[in-house]
């Protein structure tokens, strides 16, 4: 495996560089993303694809008397998403757990908000992993999916190229999955370079 294809699921010590990387590059987009959010102190969060739980550590400061758990199928990630939010899953406030977004081990409308940053493109039956999210989220809840590559430039073509099993959705397309999966009121917004 390249390091590259660590991007779909970290693997090994090319994976826990990946995800530490991941955590640092990813910063800027997740801030200009969280942005759009409007949820209360006392949130249930879902993160799908948690990565290296950065992201998790920042929708936990932002619902103070919430709780977040965080998703991945990569041990890797799962490992370094505890890690990094320890203190709050000490304090009952966090769980971290191994999983596929195809199948999530979560009952029915449990959260309020649910977010996937730099993942969707590796999910392998996006309908299918929308309609799950769909069903894990309570009547009036938000779905935050934040993404760099959206198809827009040759760049995200060639990203396509290098890393096996990543598909990147033009934002007419992850709307039209959305809308299939249940969802409405589906808001696309771009960040100005």
């Amino acid at each position: 495996m390249s390091f590259v294809e660590n991007t779909r699921k970290p693997v090994g010590l090319g994976g826990k560089l990946m995800v530490a990387a991941m955590n640092l590059g990813h910063q800027a987009l997740a801030r200009w993303g969280l942005g759009f959010l409007n949820v209360g102190p006392e949130a249930e969060i879902l993160d799908c694809g948690c990565g290296g739980g950065a992201n998790l550590h920042a929708l936990l400061k932002r619902c103070p008397k919430g709780t977040a758990v965080g998703l991945d199928y990569s041990p890797v990630s799962v490992a370094a998403s505890r890690k990094k939010n320890r203190a709050a899953i000490a304090a009952g406030r966090c769980r971290v757990e191994q999983g596929d977004v195809s199948a999530l081990p979560f009952e029915d409308e449990e959260f309020d908000l649910a977010t996937a940053f730099e993942t969707v493109y590796f999910w392998p039956d996006l309908g299918g992993s929308f309609r799950e999210v769909f069903r894990v989220l309570k009547p009036g809840g938000t779905f935050l999916i934040c993404n760099e590559s959206n198809g827009d430039t040759d760049r995200d073509e060639k990203w396509a190229k290098i890393i096996g099993g990543m598909t990147i959705y033009k934002d007419i397309e992850l709307k039209a999955y959305l809308e299939q999966a249940g969802f409405h009121e589906v808001q696309i917004h771009k960040k100005k370079s």
